[in-house]
């Protein structure tokens, strides 16, 4: 027989032992799009207790809808991790060609699979910073935030902190407002036109730490660092992701 209650309590048992594992990680990722994901997968792989919060329901940012809602992303550059996930690529014209919501899907599985926790449906509102660094993010449920309730939120100590949010740039304009930001100009310069060549050299060049225990990854850096969008092609994006990991691992 199926009790409704047991179905209740196995959930609220699952969810809270899962997150009471994860109040104190050494990686906290704001936004599950490609280059969060790619992060993630490399640094659950080097051992690292990895989180990331993504503020939607579907992790994969804007993967999904390749382009124009056509299911297709392009990559330049970067295949190699596309493949590495599983993910058929197919190479045309000096370019490979993906089918978005494999790939959305695969990344999302490697990263699982490798040891990252992805919570959904629940956004970062705030950091926490101690002596000058940044050291944790303050999370509440994106519900309750989009109803403008007066809930408060919780806190997740990290080691660093990894703002892939995208063309927002949540995380960096959080901290940029209340400190500054240890960019050539101090803030947020926000992305240019669309220009695809120099916007995918420039994600993996802009991809750095902006504060102390903040790091930008993706979208994310070139809109803190003036740079151009690029559209669908996520060659950079991915390149991005596995060099925040790279440039983590190598601090912690």
């Amino acid at each position: 027989m199926i009790r409704d209650i047991d179905i209740t309590r196995l959930i609220i048992e699952e969810f809270s032992k899962d997150f009471l594992q994860n109040i104190k990680i050494d990686v906290a990722i704001v936004g599950a799009g490609p280059s969060g994901l790619t992060a993630a997968k490399y640094l659950a792989e080097k051992g690292k207790k990895v989180v990331i919060f993504e503020r939607k329901l579907s992790p994969g940012g804007g993967m999904w809808g390749g382009g124009i809602g056509y299911p297709y992303i392009v990559v330049k550059q970067g295949h190699e991790i596309l493949e590495e996930a599983g993910i058929k690529c197919i190479k045309r014209d000096g370019y490979w060609i993906a089918n978005s919501i494999e790939a959305v899907a695969k990344l999302v599985a490697a990263a699982i699979d490798a040891g990252a926790t992805i919570f959904n449906g629940m956004s970062v509102e705030d950091v926490m910073v101690r002596d000058g660094k940044v050291c944790g993010v303050v999370v509440n449920w994106s519900a309750i935030m989009e109803a403008n309730l007066h809930v408060d939120p919780v806190s997740i100590e990290a080691s660093a902190v990894i703002d892939a949010t995208g063309h927002d740039c949540n995380i960096a304009k959080i901290v940029e407002r209340k400190y500054g930001l240890k960019t050539p100009t101090g803030k947020v310069e926000g992305e240019k036109a669309m220009w695809a060549d120099e916007g995918e050299k420039k994600t993996v060049e802009n991809t750095t730490e902006i504060f102390p225990g903040l790091y930008v990854t993706g979208m994310a850096a070139n809109a803190v660092m003036g740079a151009p969008r690029m559209g669908p092609i996520f060659g950079g994006m991915l390149l991005s992701g596995k060099k925040v990991a790279e440039l983590i691992a190598e601090k912690l």
